[in-house]
């Protein structure tokens, strides 16, 4: 049987390594994916690092995208060769109380490429046949990873939001996801505002599409956003908790804290700042693999792409260094040459 590289971790704290591994042989309702692109997504930093239980050695990535190369028994719907996205969402139980209610994205047993079986950082992965999202042939490799994390948390979260079109809706962070958040919210008609540390990046946020700028540094976040009439949506995408804290108060009535961006530390808000307004903050995972469908879609549609670095699969070290340095523009993404 053929061989596939895959960069794996051998123990929690450890290095990539690039070894080489049996070609992986889809069971019962999986296909097997030759692997294009794979994101780097900061969330391996926890999986690396203990903040998930991890089975050591462990191949990462959940941000893949590639072509179907075989098909397991019982797999329908899917023929080899087409192009395929796979993100965080990497499968569903279908019998849990989530699942019979039809929402897969909470899923009692959800399974995540890299968490519940090897992922994508790899030649080739084995996937459950439900976690597949189909990718329009105009959109690449290397923008379609990233959509299908990134791309499909700020989507996803945002049209599900109390949000309408000529709403003012706020993205906090100019990053990995934000950059994505302010092309959304644009193309979705909403009144845009970018909030981020430094003048210097306002023409980027115009850039992208925002109607104004906030520089975080140069006074008080949420009388600003007020000063606009007040934002129906901040959408949360800095790892920043003490920054979302800041934008409460720049919330209108009904309005919505919205937390994409992951931080260990806590939100800090008194019920004095949400109960006579009736705000709201909460969380929002990234989608299902028919959202991630619709999200490559709408980029399509739209012209919304991610500003991407690529490493080859065996600089995997250099891509993942780039991502954790906070320097890269915005997402990176490895390709194997396939």
């Amino acid at each position: 049987m053929s061989a596939v590289r895959s960069a794996q971790v051998a123990e929690m704290g450890g290095k990539f390594e690039v070894v080489s591994r049996e070609m992986p042989v889809p069971g019962r309702g999986q296909v097997r994916v030759t692997v294009e692109a794979v994101g780097v997504c900061h969330t391996d930093y926890y999986f690396i690092n203990g903040g998930y239980p991890v089975e050591w050695p462990a191949v990462f990535g959940h941000e893949i995208a590639g072509r179907v190369a075989a098909l397991g028994e019982g797999v329908e719907g899917w023929s080899v060769g087409d192009r395929v996205a796979v993100g965080w969402f990497g499968g569903h139980c279908g019998i849990c109380d989530a699942c019979r209610e039809g929402d897969f994205i909470h899923c009692a047993k959800i399974a995540v490429p890299g968490w519940q079986y090897p992922g994508g950082y790899a030649d080739a992965t084995v996937v459950p046949a439900n976690a597949l999202a189909r990718v329009p042939e105009s959109l690449s490799a290397v923008d379609a990873a990233p959509l299908g994390c990134a791309g499909v948390a700020t989507f996803n979260s945002l049209r599900r939001s109390a949000a309408r079109p000529g709403d003012l809706v706020a993205v906090l962070g100019i990053g990995g996801l934000g950059h994505l958040g302010v092309q959304f919210a644009n193309k979705m008609g909403l009144e845009t505002v970018a909030i981020a540390r430094g003048e210097e990046k306002a023409e980027l946020a115009t850039r992208l599409g925002a109607h104004h700028y906030i520089d975080s540094t140069a006074g008080d976040v949420s009388a600003r956003l007020q000063a606009l009439g007040g934002a129906k949506v901040v959408l949360a995408t800095a790892m920043n908790s003490a920054a979302m804290t800041a934008t409460i108060d720049g919330l209108r009535h009904n309005g919505e804290l919205l937390v994409v961006g992951a931080s260990p530390e806590p939100i800090e808000v008194s019920p004095f700042q949400i109960l006579p307004t009736s705000k709201t903050v909460h969380g929002h995972p990234s989608g299902t693999a028919r959202d991630v469908e619709e999200t490559l879609r709408f980029a399509v549609l739209t012209g919304v792409r991610p500003m991407t670095e690529t490493y080859p699969l065996d600089q995997i070290t250099a891509g993942y260094e780039r991502m954790l340095s906070g320097d890269a523009r915005f997402r990176v993404v490895l390709t194997t040459g396939r």
